[in-house]
């Protein structure tokens, strides 16, 4: 049985890699889109699929106050 205490790590990863691949922030990581953006999202609904469970990921990080989750993240991948 997954332990769902702690939040999945390639999830995490995946915001801080993936990129927006469409509208005003195309070319953005997932990670750095602003609030109001993701809070547009939030309204008018968020896309179908992985890019969907993404967004609504990032969404519930940021207005939640966990943005921390991802920086030990962001450390390894400027590292590499």
């Amino acid at each position: 049985m997954a332990d769902t205490s702690q939040p999945n790590a390639d999830i995490l990863v995946s915001l801080v890699r993936m990129k927006m691949p469409f509208g005003k922030y195309k070319d953005t990581l997932l990670c750095n889109l602003p609030v109001s953006y993701l809070e547009w999202f939030y309204r008018e609904g968020f896309p179908e699929g992985k890019l969907g469970m993404q967004l609504a990921t990032i969404y519930e990080i940021k207005i939640n106050g966990l943005e921390y989750l991802l920086e030990p993240i962001k450390k390894q991948m400027r590292r590499s």
